[in-house]
């Protein structure tokens, strides 16, 4: 009777979970480089892709979290368990090893020079290195990890996701865009000419199949049983539609500042020059800000969810605290640190990790909706034909996407 108490009482009101994680892990430097490139290049046109991958996310971490409460185990382990035959087993691990882990540190390296440049903005009268930024990014993202306590990363994380969105939302209003326009481009789907593969890239920084991985854990941390899925979902559909909107946001911005003249963009950062006439002195503290919350959160996501999928899949103990499980996330980070420091331009590293990650989506997502179709795992939880439908628009539309993205790679189109 207690605990049937608690979780009315728990109920009454909204509290921020693991899905703010999973905004806090997509609103990256990638994110606000992709975003800014979106408005500065195409206007308001293409806001309707954020909206197609709000909606996506939405539709694949409620399967990632309901795996993760119903059948106790994280995506990997799933994967590993249902996936038994030596071959397919191999071929599994090596896929997510490489997709996630190894992916993962080319993210870690932007993640990390995106937010030295956010430092950088708010410190301009410091002149420091950015490799040196990136590497005190790098110890700070190191140490809110080693602390082992799923809880204090989860608040973390929570209040970067808050100020990001103080951020970019206010800074959105202030420009003062064209509002019906704001709404064509979200509810009318263009393709401008040369706007594939941008478009391609919103989608990918969004929909971000890491985040599958880090959601179908992290979900244990906080909810036990199937009585939590209703709490779990209404987490999922506000975290993520407020990072949508932040998105949005950061479009909305760009949009306002660059679109129709004749400025470049080639990061979040050149943002803050453009707003001067709008915000003053304010504009490189608005957007260092943003760049450095969005940064910080995605170097710490980013290494831990290769934590768990790894350890998911290689059958390790889920356990933040455990020696295999800390390797994991130190490689990340420590790679992450080495690469920044080697000078890399942030924008070539970021679009890079952006491309392979809307190539991988598809593959990732097939295997989450065979998963989730499986009766041994999911027993009376597995997917209805409504949420395998909408998955499997999610994946036909993705793989499209993927499959154009290389061909205009390879000049075919």
């Amino acid at each position: 009777m207690a605990n049937s108490a608690e979780k009315a009482k728990k109920r009454k009101g909204f509290r921020f979970g693991p899905g703010a994680l999973v905004t806090a892990a997509f609103i990256g430097p990638g994110t606000i480089t992709t975003c800014s490139i979106a408005g500065a290049s195409f206007g308001y046109a293409l806001l309707w892709g954020l909206v197609f991958s709000v909606i996506a996310t939405i539709v694949l971490q409620e399967m990632a979290s309901r795996l993760g409460i119903i059948s106790r185990q994280g995506l990997g382990e799933a994967l590993r368990k249902h996936f038994n035959k030596p071959v397919t087993k191999f071929l599994t691990a090596l896929l997510i090893i490489s997709a996630i882990t190894i992916g993962n540190a080319a993210f870690e390296t932007g993640n990390l020079l995106g937010a030295s440049i956010g430092l950088k903005l708010l410190f301009p009268e410091l002149t420091i290195p950015i490799g040196f930024w990136a590497a005190s990014v790098g110890i700070i993202a190191a140490a809110i990890l080693f602390t082992g306590s799923y809880k204090i990363i989860e608040r973390f994380l929570i209040g970067l996701v808050i100020l990001m969105s103080l951020t970019f939302l206010t800074t959105a209003f202030v420009v003062n865009p064209e509002i019906s326009a704001v709404f064509k481009g979200m509810f009318i789907p263009a393709f401008p000419d040369g706007s594939l593969l941008t478009i391609a890239g919103l989608i990918g920084t969004t929909v971000v199949p890491y985040n599958l991985f880090l959601h179908a854990s992290a979900v244990q941390e906080r909810w036990k049983d199937a009585d939590d899925l209703s709490e779990s979902r209404k987490d999922i559909f506000v975290s993520v539609i407020l990072g949508g909107f932040i998105s949005m946001a950061i479009v909305v911005t760009s949009a306002a500042a660059f679109f129709g003249i004749n400025g470049t963009i080639s990061s979040g950062a050149d943002l803050a020059v453009q707003l001067e006439p709008l915000l003053g002195s304010y504009a490189k503290y608005f957007i260092g800000t943003g760049l450095f919350a969005a940064g910080i959160s995605s170097a710490i996501t980013a290494p831990l969810a290769a934590a768990y999928a790894t350890a998911g899949i290689l059958g390790w103990k889920k356990d933040l605290k455990s020696l295999k499980f800390r390797l994991v996330w130190i490689s990340i980070i420590g790679v992450g640190i080495v690469f920044s420091m080697f000078g890399f331009r942030p924008i070539e590293v970021i679009l890079f990790a952006q491309a392979a990650n809307g190539i991988l989506l598809p593959v990732i997502a097939i295997y989450l909706l065979w998963v989730m179709n499986s009766p041994q795992i999911m027993g009376a939880n597995v997917n209805n034909r409504m949420t395998n439908l909408l998955g499997g628009v999610v994946v036909l539309i993705a793989f499209g996407l993927g499959v154009r993205s290389l061909l205009h790679v390879f000049g075919l189109i």
